[in-house]
């Protein structure tokens, strides 16, 4: 084979094996092939922090399938993403391959479209050395804090806790926020409106006096009315102004999270699902396009290319009119710290495929999605939209001393608006968008009183960050990345740090408070947004090749041990036990409290000092650990309950357990998904356990119960199962005609069997890496010596003469 290009996904793969010929042949890595080993610090502190990489247990078989296409002749195209994390990729497969001695072409392109990778193959360059850096600093800074600082958790708050820098962060804004919602005190204030007939119009109370002032009682309330009576209400002043709105920018990876987010409901993490999606051209066959949809989906610069600007210009002047349009292209300036202004905005690749063309081809998220960028791309190079802003201001009081206000808008040419307008995370801001006409008055007319409101309000605590809202402060606050930011918000809920309440917003956890409290306490630096974004810009200086990334690490890492081994010594766990003494259990006179255990928030009543253990209940997610009264608890306490018996005489148990609520009759568990264990009664038990019985005797082909073995047909097909471990059914075994003994023998070759029969073909495969690593070392020396990689020579010697 003459050519192979490897890029990241198979979808990927698939779109852009199109453009190319029969000399190619278009591969995936499926994103990294080599990682710092799981069990290990991975990187060596007293080596210069030299890595420790590993090829990936599940990539083994990708790098041997990628093997297969490489000869000595074989010319390599690295076409994983343009980012550091992509670059990175690339950097790791040549030394996994072992193609050091090979022609090796990195390519880079921003859309996946014919012209892009034709133009991308005319043009390679070498892997930047740089950029490779940048990732390396953060994935060996990362394992220092993760490493290092979670076994600190497990031994001085509890097991199988753990710490991240980016999330850290993250769980200490939504804590800090929280804390603040706790410690805020409303303030009262009134709100004295009128409504007035004949024209109908509604004003508001705006000034006293000539000052903006708040009436923050109900006796100044009831004074303002007093004199209100004994007034009228005049039309003194109208107050007209023409103001210019201009489009927001196109969207950066941060602002299409938002606003897909405030638009369309989605997640941060299925935004950028469905935006890759769109970017690899992993959709229907679409007539008279081939490839992506839109350009990379991972990028914090709002420029657009001329090619972009001038097929805007095309599609906006057919669409709407030639009045909508711009003499010259509208250019943004990004604000994001550390902005990549070298890439572009998201946008599509063709304007001129419409959302409307796409529509049958594609399923209704996709859709939504680019419409979404194509709006919004578009509204970006049309003209202002212009706004007329009246005001009426209206005399009141006994002695003329209040002024009503009433505002309307009107808009005299829509602009930009007619295609796009810009959701807002305070649902009253999604109104400042739409016309609000006021009826024609003259100046000095009287108006005719129809009601007086006095409506007494208190001030809102802030609100809880959304996933959108937490992005945005994360990339004000210059913390993470655009490659970063889903990530860290799908970590800290996964870890159970931080849930999403019913109305999405992000609340902590009592494990994540307690958490964050330990970090503030004696890891400020670590979780110091100030801290953390710095080591973002020093992230920055090494993909610029302004400082060595061995420089970043070691002047983080030998304060940060130290630290370690000081904590190790002075920090006491009984410091950090989450309990709240909620009162005396009235039965047994027995202190009661609520904790914090290993799966979550629980009520207990007596001490492990007690004679008799102490009893234990979960406490449900609609309750709250810092809040649950006595009478709560207690009731709590009322499982496991009889709920009934079955025809068989058989007592059916309601309770909580690791997994959640159940129903139990003997030793037989049915999951309660929807229903209450507190209320569930006999007739709907019953029904429970029938839906779940015959779902099982639907999902079982065969039972060998002495054994403990059942084959079973799940998502992903027949598999065999034994106790709570799962086995996979070798290929070319029908899973109907298994026997006990074959069973046996899958179960006993699997590698997570223990005494497994595979024993001394792992004895040879551990030799392998022994094998690897010496290849490993011998590396470097072939990319410096290499004649075919002259900026591979420097990249390679410049880190050498850093140290």
């Amino acid at each position: 084979m003459k050519n192979l290009v490897i890029v990241e996904s198979p979808a990927k793969a698939k779109t852009i094996s199109k453009f190319l010929g029969s000399d190619y042949v278009v591969m995936a890595s499926m994103g990294h092939v080599r990682d710092l080993p799981k069990s290990k610090l991975g990187f060596d502190p007293a080596d210069n922090f030299k890595p420790k990489y590993l090829i990936s247990t599940d990539k083994k078989k990708v790098i041997t399938d990628l093997k297969k296409h490489i000869n000595k002749d074989t010319t390599i195209y690295l076409a994983a993403d343009e980012d550091r994390e992509g670059e990175a990729i690339a950097w790791h497969l040549i030394p996994a391959l072992k193609i050091e001695n090979n022609p090796i072409k990195r390519i880079v392109f921003h859309e996946i479209t014919k012209d892009a990778i034709l133009k991308a193959l005319e043009n390679p360059r070498e892997v930047d050395q740089h950029l490779v850096d940048a990732q390396q600093a953060r994935r060996i800074l990362d394992r220092a804090v993760g490493y290092e600082l979670s076994p600190l958790l497990w031994r001085k708050v509890r097991y199988g806790l753990s710490a991240g820098r980016v999330q850290s962060v993250a769980v200490k804004i939504i804590v800090d926020r929280e804390n603040e919602i706790k410690e805020f005190k409303p303030e009262e204030y009134w709100k004295i409106k009128s409504e007035f007939s004949d024209p109908e119009l509604k004003s508001e109370l705006a000034k006293i006096n000539g000052k903006n002032t708040k009436v923050t009682n109900e006796a100044q309330a009831k004074e303002i009315e007093a004199s209100i009576k004994l007034g009228n209400f005049l039309l003194n002043d109208i107050e007209e102004k023409d103001s210019k709105r201009n489009p927001a920018a196109p969207f950066t990876t941060s602002t299409l999270q938002q606003e897909a987010s405030r638009k369309l409901g989605y997640s941060v993490k299925q935004t950028m699902i469905i935006a890759q999606q769109l970017y690899e051209g992993n959709v229907g066959n679409i007539p008279g396009h081939t490839g992506g949809l839109i350009t990379y989906m991972r990028t914090d610069s709002l420029n657009l290319s001329k090619v972009a600007t001038s097929a805007a210009k095309q599609v906006i002047e057919s669409e709407y009119g030639k009045e909508y349009s711009l003499s010259k292209p509208r250019a943004y300036k990004s604000k994001a710290k550390g902005a990549q202004e070298a890439h572009e905005a998201i946008r599509p690749v063709d304007l001129s495929l419409k959302p409307s063309d796409i529509k049958a081809f594609v399923d209704n998220s996709q859709y939504k999605l680019y419409s979404l960028i194509w709006k919004r791309t578009l509204a970006t190079q049309m003209a202002p939209a212009q706004i007329a802003n009246t005001t009426y201001k209206i005399q009141a009081g006994k002695d003329k001393e209040f002024e009503f206000q009433t505002k309307g808008q009107r808009i005299i040419f829509p602009g930009f608006m007619k295609a796009y307008t810009e959701g807002s995370d305070n649902p009253e801001g999604a109104l400042d968008s739409t016309e609000k006409i006021l009826p024609t008055i003259k100046v000095g007319t009287v108006l005719n009183l129809e009601k007086l409101d006095l409506e007494q309000l208190f001030t809102k605590p802030p609100a809880r960050y959304t996933e959108a809202s937490l992005v945005k402060k994360l990339e004000s606050e210059g913390i993470g990345r655009p490659s970063t930011y889903a990530p860290t918000i799908s970590t800290i809920q996964q870890r159970e740090y931080v849930v999403k309440t019913e109305d999405k917003k992000l609340a902590p956890t009592p494990t994540g408070e307690i958490v964050n409290s330990f970090l503030a306490d004696h890891f400020s630096d670590v979780i110091n947004l100030g801290f953390t974004a710095k080591i973002e810009e020093e992230f920055d200086d090494i993909a610029e090749g302004k400082i060595a990334w061995e420089q970043v690490m070691q002047e983080f890492y030998g304060g940060f041990k130290k630290t370690i081994e000081e904590k190790e010594e002075t920090v006491n766990k009984e410091d950090y036990l989450q309990i709240r003494e909620i009162g005396t259990d009235p039965k047994s006179g027995k202190p009661m409290s609520a904790r914090v255990g290993r799966f979550g928030p629980f009520v207990q009543i007596g001490t492990k000092d007690d004679e008799e253990k102490p009893q234990f209940v979960a406490i449900p997610k609609h309750l709250n650990m810092d809040t649950i009264t006595m009478e709560e608890a207690l009731f709590l306490f009322t499982l496991p309950r009889v709920v009934g018996q079955n025809k068989d005489g058989e007592d059916i148990k309601a309770n909580i357990g690791r997994f959640g609520p159940y129903l139990q009759v003997k030793s037989a568990y049915f999951s309660l998904k929807e229903d209450d264990p507190y209320t569930i009664e006999l007739p709907r038990a019953l029904e429970v356990i029938q839906e779940i019985t015959e779902a099982k005797a639907k999902a079982t082909i065969k039972v060998f119960e002495k054994e403990k073995i059942h084959v079973l047909i799940g998502r992903y097909g027949p598999y065999i199962k034994q106790g709570r471990k799962n086995f996979k059914i070798p290929k070319g075994m029908e899973a109907e005609d298994l026997t006990l003994e074959q069973c046996e023998e899958i179960i006993a070759k699997d590698p997570k069997s223990k005494g497994s029969k595979k024993e001394p073909v792992k004895k040879t495969a551990a030799k392998k890496p022994a094998a690897k690593k010496t290849t490993a070392k011998k590396a470097p020396a072939k990319k410096t010596t290499t004649k075919k990689a002259p900026a591979k020579k420097t990249a390679t010697k410049k880190p050498a003469a850093k140290k």
